[in-house]
């Protein structure tokens, strides 16, 4: 069985979707679907499938078997209720939808539906993310202490990267990001408690064009059990997107732009010997996984339609390729993204815009005052 898949939205972000659909042997890439005809038809002729220019038309005309919205984030809500109407599993990507609000009410929807709904939460599926993962599930660490994920040089929030339609939110493209280490301090550190658990901070540091709110942002929050949890997400800044898993028998830096894992798993305080041995470990850590990465893409290289090679490296792909096995299986529970994850993500999201709000409105007097103390 393969399942019969379009693609709404043509933008950015929409490629990755499409390689990866046309590449997975579970799934029959058949439409794409955008307003912009010409864009519409232009990715169809590429791709050998059928164009579409409304959402709710193309439903009604395909026996499709999944649906994956890549359009602004604005409009995620009403089409993923179309396809949830049409009794069609939906992948949406981040953010999964404009507010708290909003997503509460498309779980909600397809809770009552009985439609699976999932969000696009890629980097979770990074080779580094999957091995300290892997490490962690296997009691390697031993007992996690904190997780801290540090993730800047983010794009600014008046960067055009993905359209016009960013800058419409609070946050313009630097909101648009967030999602990314939200969810991957959620998925190595744990859930918050609880909402009261929740700590959010925010920073306006340049000046723009547009009435943005933040440019910086960091949250804070404990889980059930007791890990200590942070995020830092800057933009502007040179890109660090490290996660730091701090435990009791080793500890991990997964460095995601290297995607190399750095095991400290030594009292490198004890002397100047070991203190000396700690650069020569991370040296090491970082050698052979550099090697890795390169022996895993020159596989690629040669064998680039194998989707068992491919998947591996790329994480949409993994994701994907996991989503699919799931659907073909009928089994919702083995979704790779739950939506107790999503459900997170976009509540410390709706924390951030709060927090930023709750900023720009106190008087400068008052935030004068606050720093000075």
């Amino acid at each position: 069985m393969t399942l019969r898949t379009a693609v709404v939205g043509g933008g950015t972000v929409s490629g990755v979707h499409l390689d990866g659909l046309s590449l997975n042997p579970r799934t029959d890439l058949v439409a794409i679907c955008d307003t912009d005809e010409e864009r519409a038809r232009a990715l169809a002729a590429e791709y050998g499938i059928a164009p579409f220019f409304d959402a709710e038309a193309m439903l009604a005309e395909l026996d499709l078997d999944w649906l994956h919205i890549c359009t602004p984030v604005q409009t995620h809500l009403p089409i993923a209720k179309l396809a949830i109407d049409a009794g069609v599993p939906v992948q949406i990507e981040k953010p999964i939808t404009e507010t708290y609000a909003e997503f509460q009410e498309l779980a909600a929807y397809a809770t009552d539906h009985g439609v699976t709904v999932s969000e696009k939460h890629n980097h979770n599926f990074d080779p580094a993310v999957r091995t300290a993962m892997a490490k962690r599930r296997s009691g390697e660490l031993g007992e996690v202490r904190g997780v801290d994920v540090i993730y800047t040089g983010s794009s600014r929030p008046d960067d055009p990267n993905r359209g016009p339609w960013n800058l419409e939110l609070a946050g313009g493209e630097f909101e648009e990001g967030i999602p990314h280490p939200v969810y991957l301090t959620l998925r190595t550190g744990g859930y918050p408690r609880s909402e009261d658990a929740v700590t959010a901070t925010t920073a306006l540091h340049d000046e723009y064009d547009h009435p943005f709110t933040y440019d910086g942002a960091q949250l804070q929050y404990v889980t059930d059990d007791d890990v200590l949890c942070t995020t830092k997400i800057l933009g502007g800044t040179r890109p660090v997107r490290q996660i730091l898993i701090h435990a009791e028998d080793c500890s991990l830096t997964v460095d995601l732009l290297s995607q190399t894992v750095i095991e400290h798993d030594r009292d490198y305080k004890r002397s100047a010997a070991t203190r000396a041995l700690n650069n020569v470990d991370e040296a090491f850590d970082r050698l052979t996984g550099t090697v890795a990465n390169a022996r895993s893409v020159a596989r690629r290289a040669r064998a680039s339609d194998d989707w068992d090679t491919v998947r591996l490296l790329n994480a949409h792909y993994y994701q994907n390729d996991a989503e699919s096995r799931a659907l073909e299986a009928g089994d919702p529970s083995a979704m790779p993204v739950p939506m107790a994850e999503s459900r997170w993500t976009s509540y410390l999201m709706e924390e951030i815009r709060q927090s930023a709000a709750d900023s720009q409105s106190q008087p400068m007097g008052q935030r004068l005052e606050a720093d000075g103390e």
